[in-house]
Parts: structure tokens; C-alpha cells; sequence
């Protein structure tokens, strides 16, 4: 328990007022004048005029501060765009806090308005360029003529830009001035608005972030990053700091005011789960996609090749990996007469041709590459050689950059305006890793949606299913497909001397190849091996490119010579090949090749009729619960088209609810974050407590002690002011308490405050005993809600600092003595000493 000494009766006399007003005591004390210690330290307000009126600048730095760091919040949603959080950084931070310090400047009159907009046009249109486009300028820090030109144009073209091609765009034609711009003009005009006197215009603040929001949503991708968190940062740190600003802000209740708005933010976050939404790209829209009308079937063309440069070399690769093809387009459409690109601009589908920047998004697994492509005579269309997942294509022309296009589910390259003779370019990207064949046979046949084919020959749907119709996995199907058009047909180019074989890929040249002569080259036998996948319910498209075949046709290293320090690859026309490609789960898209040996050509005394297909089942088809295929007879088309195949049963509303549901008590609870936020809290007044209790003179570790039960009262919602005596009775009435053992603290307080005794240690620490006693009396008559509301409040924490008040007092005290004639402090009036003098017994 607390002893108690004779009580101060100066304490009894202690009377505190409002701010800036003159405080006195019944026996006129001094020392409760606004400018004592005593008073300061009773009150925990500040003693001098010059700690009031430091006004101007904090505040200020605040709102600029909160301005930056929203306006870098909205600006998130580009980092994606960038591909890069560093390159995203290196404008958007700089070009934030630019904006935030024009802002700023108007807290000084001598730069308000016109000084800032002259701050605003040299940081958009030199300080910008010269960090966005700074290969051009003068030693990485001058802006040249050229910096500054492309500056003025790419502050424009640079959204136009990032509208036009696929993400991620690199810094790439000045594309970075559009987050600079962003960032810059959204902190400049919002901190503008942070910081005019009236707060009601912080409104227009927010006004304005949300629009930048909106802004760089619609700039950038479907996915975002980091969304949720971004959104829910971004709404808290406004509701807190538009609270501040209107006055209204109280740090003792954030707790519950943080509660109130992480589950309004879950429970947000569940009902959009329960709504489809589908996010607005402005580059979904800027520019009408490629119509696959505007281009004939890259595959009808592939006999020109062979005929008019069979021998001639129309394509040259400097190190590009021994046994790599090059593919020109990939077509996954059939409408019976031709393969050609799809109609839909689906993520996969082959036309989905975009504008892509100086990096392409890539996540291929596989063995990395740069390699060097030179174009001879031979190729005119729009199809851009390419090999492997292009992570990078660079052209010397910039012309050619504009107008080149990239699929990445296709991994295929489209030049506007053709390819022509002399045209070189860089490509980097990846050749990925393929499964070997036990693999392969192993695997099952992936689910995806793809245009269904149209008028399939009779012939095709019973071929497949009498070759693979009862193989129990999907790359085994697929294996025997290829392998049966390998081994039962005959290869010819029907050129010249060839013997006969008529061109075309469409139904009626497929009824010929299956139904009369099996005799073609690679067109043929990629379309019929594509459809009968398709028959299968396998995901299947046809790619047309060039491979390093040997004269069998098959795939070779030898065809890579060593010239210097590297490597080169001559294709000619006859390299030109068509092959198939099968999705697969786990590996994607796996390549088949079922073109028979180019050396196993026919003559007229072979029969060349296919085999029956009653006799291709070499045993019974195995029994399945889920047969790849529909039993149906094949008639005039597919009957089980790609979309058909790739269809999942649609769950229920009770099973969408429920997931909606889970993934709100997964993502959006905020229980974990309370328990971290309470564990911290909690923590750290444990440590407050702590140094309070070790830190300073005996009589500081004292006068900490009391201040902590004050602090606790007010913590627990007890009207607590005025002196250490008006404290402990304000706690004991409104808490029920014994008032003697609060008297007994509060006046060992005011004991070492102001008696001028030295205090010991020992005293020190039995005096904290009773007050660790005192304050646990004090939670133990709170409800036990309110108990854990005191426990985790923050109210007054900036009042428990340890502080030699002590000291603070007796040099105020001296300061306040009158002087006499010859210079020397006058003694203290009889009352005081005589008050101070019990005060020490």
C-alpha cells in the first residue's frame, strides 16, 4: 500500500482553466499562472507562445505528406502497365512528392500561385523528361534539345501509348511521363486544395484522388496489383486525415472506428465476389482488334513457298538454338474450307494480336535465348518469323516497332505493312521445355473453349475413333493419331515430278485423304490430325513455320552451322512446314508432328488406299465413365466442338454464395489484423510503462507514476483535469475507489515534484508498487468491455514520457523571484515558504 507524508496544502489551492486565459489560486500562486511548469505539467499543454504558434509548417507537411502518399495509391494500379515496380518508382515517387512540395510552397506568400505554377511547368516539362527519357540527355542530368522535345510531345503521346500496347510497356517512347504526369498534376492540384485555410475544400482533395483513382483503373489491367490492400489503404487514409482536418478526429476511439470500417471494407468485399463485374480497359477499346477477314489462311499459302523457293533461302537466324523452329502464325478455326485465325479476341484465342512495348509479359519455363532474324526474298505477308515465348522484339526501324503486334497465347508475331526483304530484328525470349513421351502419354487433355469446327468430313470422325476412340488418357490419344497419319500415309508435295496430290486443307481434300489416296505433305496432314482431335475432345490448332529438317523431313541439329562467335541457320522454302499442337494439363501446348517421311513418296504400283477403319481397332475400345467424346455418329460436322468440350458443370447459387462466403472469412476477416493491431498495442504500453518506471531521477520515475494513473483513468473514460489532488478525487468518485490510497499517491507525487528533497531509489520503486496496485484496482472496477477498451486505447499515451518536472519547476521558480536593488533574488514571500516548508516535513 501507499504511505503518505504530510500532504502539500499547496496542491489543495491548485485551479486550472482553458488555454490562454490567466489561472490563479485562491492565495494568488504563481505557480498556476499559464507560464509555470506547474501548469504546464498538470495540463500537459504547452507553457510558450512560440510551441503554439509552430502551426503553419507541421500541418501543412502533414496534408502534403498524405496527399503524396494517396496519389501514389491510385498510381499502383499502372505498375502492372510498367512491368516493373523499380521503373514504375522512378517516376511516380519522384513526380508524387514533386507535386506534394509545389503544394507546399503556397504555405510561404512569396510563392504562392504564380511561383507555383512556374514549379509546376519546369517539373513537368524539364525536371520530368530529364528523369523519364534520360537517355537523352547530357550526362544522365542536362536535359538536351532532344529531351526536351520529345518531352512536350511524349507528355501527350505517352496515354495514348499506354493505351495501345499490351502490358508490360517498359519506358519505352517516353511512357513513363504518363504516371509523371499522373502523379505530378493530382498531388499538386489536390495538395493545392489540402492546404487552404477553410477545411471544407479538402473535399475537393479527395474529389480529385478519386479521380486519379478512376483514371489509372481504366489505364491499366484487369488484375492490378495489389487491389484490395491499395483500396482499403487508400479509403482509410482519407476518412483519417478528413477527420483531422474538420476537427473531428479523436486518436482515443480509432480502434473501434478502424473496426467499423476493415468489416464494412469485408463486408464490400464479400457482396462484389456475389456480383459478376467485368473492369473497364480503355486499351480493350482504344483500337478495333485485327479482323482475321483481312487475312487469307497462312496455311493456303504454304505450297507457294515450296513452289517458288524450295531451294532458296528466305530466312536467316544468328544464334537461335540447334533443333528450334521458327512459327509464322497459328490458326484454331476451321469453317470446312480452310484453318484460319478465330474470331474472338479471347486471352489464347489466335487472333488476339496486340500492341506490345519493349517487354512482353512472359512466364514460359524453359531455356533462354537472343537470336538475330535477317528476311530474304520469299516473304511478303504480315506473318513475323519468331521462335519460342518472345519476351522482347527490337527493331532498328522505328516504323517497324509501331506496327508490330504480338499473341502471346500463340507465342506468334504480326508485322502491319508485311515483311519484306532486308528487315532484321532482335528477338529474346524463351524455347520451353517439353515433355518427353511417357509424359506426354500420361497426361490428360486440358479444358479450354475454342471455336468449333465446321463441316467435318464423315471420314475424320471415324478415323479418330477407331484409331484412339478407346484410349483411357488424352496424350496417348494424341500420340496415336499422329502416328497412325505417320505410318499408314505417303508423302508428296504434288509439285513437278511429285506424284500427284492435290492442294488444300478443306473438307473435300480431307474426304480425298481419308477416303481415297492417303497422299499429301504437311498441310493435309496437320488439318486432318487437328480435326480428329477435335473429334476426341481434345484442344487442338494448327501452326505454320519453318523447321530444320533433314531430308527425311525430321527435325535436325546439323542444320546450325558455327560462323564466328556464334551461330546461323539458313530456312528455305521448303523448310516450311505445318504441324499440331495438343493443350495438355500441366505442359500446355505440346507439338505433333504426323507427316509421313518426306523420303516415302508412292509410285503407281502401290496402293495407296487408307486402311479400312473397322481394321485400325486393333483391340476393343476400353469401357469409360467419361468417354473423351460423344458416342454420336458423326455427321456433317463436329459433333463436339472445342466450347463443347471445354463445358463444366455451372455451380449452383447456394455453392457461389458459400464461396463468396469463404473467401470473405479467408481474405477479408478482420480478426487476424485485430489480434496483431490489440498484441502490438498492448506491447507497446508495456514498454511505455517500463521506461517510465527505470528512466530518470527518482522524483521524475515518481511524478511518472501518477501521470500514469491518470492517463489510465482517462483511458477508461474518467473526466480527468485540474491538479494531482483534483485527479485522485475525480478517479475515486466516478470509479468507486478508496480515496485515501489515491490521496496517498497524488501527494508522494506533489511530495517529489516540489518539495526540493532528494528522493532514493528505494522510494522510487515502492512507490510504483502501489501504483501497479492502484491501477490494477482501477481496470478491476471496469466492465470487462470497458476493461479491454482502456487496455487497447491510445488517448494521452504522448503524456506518459518521463520529464524532470522537478528540475523544470525550481528554475521556473528562481526565474520568478523578484530582484532586489543590488541584483540579488529576493526571498519568497512568508506563505510560500511557509507552504513549502510543510510540503518538505
Amino acid at each position: 500500500m501507499i504511505t503518505t507524508p504530510h500532504t502539500p496544502s499547496m496542491t489543495a489551492d491548485m485551479s486550472l482553466t482553458s488555454a490562454g486565459t490567466h489561472t490563479s489560486t485562491e492565495t494568488g500562486s504563481w505557480a498556476m499562472t499559464t507560464h509555470s511548469a506547474i501548469w504546464s505539467t498538470n495540463t500537459g499543454r504547452p507553457t510558450h507562445r512560440a510551441v503554439r504558434e509552430q502551426t503553419a509548417v507541421r500541418p501543412a507537411l502533414v496534408s502534403c505528406a498524405v496527399i503524396a502518399t494517396v496519389t501514389l495509391l491510385c498510381a499502383a494500379n499502372l505498375v502492372d502497365v510498367y512491368g516493373s515496380f523499380a521503373l514504375w518508382a522512378a517516376a511516380a515517387v519522384p513526380a508524387a512528392a514533386a507535386g506534394a512540395a509545389i503544394a507546399f510552397a503556397g504555405v510561404f506568400p512569396a510563392l504562392r500561385l504564380w511561383w507555383q505554377l512556374v514549379f509546376l511547368v519546369v517539373a513537368q516539362w524539364v525536371v520530368g523528361p530529364v528523369v523519364c527519357l534520360n537517355t537523352t540527355t547530357v550526362g544522365r542530368v542536362v536535359p538536351s534539345l532532344e529531351t526536351l522535345r520529345l518531352g512536350w510531345t511524349g507528355t501527350f503521346g505517352s496515354f495514348k501509348y499506354l493505351i495501345a500496347i499490351e502490358p508490360p510497356v517498359g519506358d519505352a517512347q517516353g511512357a513513363m511521363l504518363a504516371v509523371w504526369t499522373l502523379c505530378l498534376w493530382t498531388a499538386a492540384i489536390a495538395g493545392f486544395f489540402a492546404l487552404l485555410p477553410d477545411a471544407r475544400w479538402s473535399f475537393m482533395s479527395i474529389v480529385l484522388e478519386i479521380a486519379a483513382l478512376c483514371a489509372c483503373a481504366l489505364l491499366g489491367t484487369s488484375t492490378g496489383v495489389a487491389r484490395i490492400p491499395c483500396g482499403i489503404m487508400f479509403t482509410l487514409i482519407l476518412i483519417v486525415w478528413l477527420s483531422w482536418r474538420m476537427r473531428m478526429f479523436e486518436p482515443g476511439r480509432w480502434i473501434s472506428a478502424g473496426v467499423i470500417v476493415v468489416l464494412a471494407a469485408a463486408t464490400a468485399f464479400g457482396g462484389c465476389l456475389l456480383v459478376p463485374s467485368d473492369r473497364t480497359i480503355l486499351r480493350d477499346h482504344y483500337e478495333p482488334p485485327l479482323s482475321p477477314n483481312d487475312y487469307t489462311s497462312p496455311l493456303s499459302t504454304m505450297r507457294a513457298y515450296i513452289k517458288s523457293y524450295r531451294d532458296t533461302t528466305v530466312l536467316s537466324v544468328r544464334n537461335l538454338p540447334e533443333g528450334t523452329g521458327v512459327r509464322l502464325a497459328v490458326m484454331d478455326r476451321f469453317d470446312g474450307n480452310v484453318w484460319n485465325l478465330s474470331d474472338s479476341r479471347s486471352s489464347g484465342d489466335s487472333a488476339n494480336y496486340t500492341r506490345v512495348g519493349t517487354s512482353i509479359d512472359n512466364h514460359t519455363k524453359g531455356k533462354a535465348f537472343t537470336a538475330e532474324f535477317t528476311v530474304h526474298d520469299g516473304l511478303g505477308d504480315d506473318w513475323l518469323p519468331l521462335a519460342g515465348a518472345a519476351t522482347s522484339v527490337r527493331f532498328s526501324n522505328k516504323k517497324h516497332t509501331e506496327a508490330f503486334y504480338y499473341n502471346a497465347g500463340t507465342r506468334s508475331g504480326l508485322l502491319r505493312g508485311g515483311v519484306a526483304k532486308g528487315l532484321t530484328y532482335t528477338e529474346t525470349g524463351i524455347i520451353p521445355d517439353e515433355p518427353d513421351d511417357k509424359q506426354i502419354a500420361e497426361a490428360e487433355a486440358a479444358r479450354i473453349e475454342q471455336p468449333k469446327a465446321e463441316d467435318v468430313p464423315n471420314e475424320v470422325g471415324k478415323f479418330a475413333s477407331a484409331t484412339a476412340g478407346g484410349r483411357s488418357h488424352g496424350g496417348e490419344t494424341a500420340q496415336q493419331l499422329a502416328s497412325m497419319l505417320k505410318e499408314e500415309g505417303w508423302f508428296s508435295h504434288g509439285l513437278g515430278s511429285d506424284y500427284a496430290s492435290s492442294p488444300g486443307h478443306g473438307n473435300h481434300r480431307l474426304t480425298q485423304l481419308l477416303g481415297g489416296e492417303m497422299v499429301g505433305d504437311s498441310e493435309q496432314y496437320a488439318s486432318a490430325m487437328a480435326l480428329m482431335a477435335r473429334e476426341l475432345g481434345l484442344p487442338s490448332r494448327v501452326v505454320l513455320g519453318f523447321l530444320p529438317k533433314d531430308k527425311d523431313g525430321s527435325i535436325t541439329n546439323a542444320r546450325t552451322e558455327t560462323h564466328g562467335d556464334g551461330t546461323v541457320i539458313d530456312f528455305t522454302g521448303n523448310d516450311v512446314t505445318a504441324w499440331v499442337e495438343i493443350n495438355l494439363d500441366r505442359y500446355g501446348w505440346v507439338p505433333f508432328y504426323p507427316t509421313p517421311k518426306e523420303t516415302k513418296t508412292p509410285d503407281d504400283d502401290q496402293n495407296l488406299t487408307p486402311p479400312n477403319p473397322q481394321n485400325l481397332v486393333r483391340q476393343p475400345p476400353l469401357p469409360l465413365t467419361d468417354p473423351l467424346r460423344d458416342e454420336t455418329n458423326t455427321t456433317s460436322q463436329s459433333s463436339f466442338g472445342g466450347t463443347e468440350a471445354a463445358e463444366t458443370p455451372t455451380p449452383s447459387k447456394w455453392a457461389q454464395a458459400g464461396r463468396a462466403i469463404g473467401q470473405v472469412a479467408l481474405y477479408g476477416s478482420p480478426v487476424w489484423a485485430l489480434l496483431l493491431v490489440g498484441g502490438a498495442i498492448l506491447l507497446g504500453k508495456a514498454v511505455q510503462l517500463a521506461l517510465l518506471r527505470k528512466r530518470g531521477t527518482p522524483q521524475t520515475r515518481m511524478a511518472s507514476g501518477w501521470q500514469s494513473v491518470a492517463v489510465l483513468a482517462l483511458q477508461s473514460g474518467v473526466d480527468v483535469h485540474g491538479t494531482r489532488r483534483e485527479q485522485s478525487q475525480q478517479i475515486a468518485e466516478q470509479l468507486k475507489l478508496d480515496p485515501d490510497a489515491l490521496r496517498s499517491a497524488c501527494s508522494q507525487a506533489d511530495y517529489a515534484t516540489f518539495s526540493g528533497q532528494g528522493m532514493s531509489d528505494a522510494q522510487a520503486a515502492s512507490y510504483w508498487e502501489g501504483i501497479d496496485e492502484l491501477r490494477a484496482a482501477m481496470l478491476a472496477a471496469l466492465p470487462r468491455m470497458r476493461r479491454w477498451r482502456t487496455k487497447l486505447s491510445l488517448r494521452g499515451l504522448r503524456r506518459m514520457k518521463p520529464a524532470d518536472v522537478t528540475a523544470k519547476y525550481h528554475k521556473a521558480q528562481a526565474k520568478a523571484q523578484p530582484r532586489q536593488s543590488d541584483g540579488s533574488a529576493q526571498a519568497p514571500d512568508q506563505h510560500t515558504k511557509r507552504r513549502f516548508s510543510h510540503a518538505r516535513h
